[in-house]
């Protein structure tokens, strides 16, 4: 497996990555909708148009480093039967599209073994949606995980609302003090070893 950072196989890479952003934001728009929030849509951000997705800054770090963001699809809850819950299904639509995408990559590489710049460009792009997924699923305000967690605890999760204004702050700390990738990379390799154990026995490879 290449290096993840390595600038070559990220080049090359970079369409898939590119659409691992626009897919993510898309889920929670879609789920959002079909639960009865207008709001995605009036925002126009109810498109795989990857302009409506694309934040300039998260995605050329994404294609740089390996790590970015898109722009956060708006959502009022209070559209929704029950906000918590929810928020909850949209929040976990993102994480969860990008983990099928990672599945669906290894699948390929499994059945067609691709070699050289196109060997990496897929072990990349099913790498770095492991990573995003993952990273999303911190349960720190404002990544989805917050979303999922806030919904579980039910009352109990007010706590949470206070962190909303700090938690990316929270999250540069975890990045300084490599607190995050400390966390985020052994979770990251149990999740694509997992996926890729899949992956592979349903294509019966070795």
């Amino acid at each position: 497996m290449p290096g993840l950072f390595d600038p070559i196989g990220m080049l090359v890479a970079a369409p898939g990555l590119l659409l691992a952003l626009v897919l993510h934001e898309y889920a929670h728009a879609r789920v959002a909708h079909q639960l009865g929030d207008p709001t995605p849509r009036a925002m126009g951000r109810l498109t795989l148009d990857p302009l409506a997705h694309l934040d300039p800054v998260g995605t050329l770090l994404l294609v740089v480093f390996g790590f970015g963001w898109a722009r956060p699809v708006p959502v009022n809850p209070w559209h929704f039967r029950n906000p918590l819950a929810g928020m909850a299904l949209v929040a976990a639509a993102g994480p969860l599209t990008n983990l099928a995408l990672a599945y669906l990559t290894l699948v390929a590489w499994y059945l067609w073994q691709p070699a050289g710049l196109v060997g990496e460009a897929v072990t990349h792009i099913a790498v770095i949606n492991v990573y995003l997924a993952v990273f999303n699923l911190i349960p720190i305000p404002p990544l989805d995980g917050s979303r999922v967690l806030r919904a579980v605890l039910g009352r109990g999760g007010h706590w949470l609302d206070t962190l909303e204004s700090y938690g990316w702050l929270l999250v540069i700390l975890l990045v300084a003090t490599g607190v995050l990738g400390a966390v985020l990379h052994p979770a990251a390799t149990v999740v694509l070893a997992g996926l890729s154990q899949a992956a592979g026995a349903i294509t019966g490879a070795r």
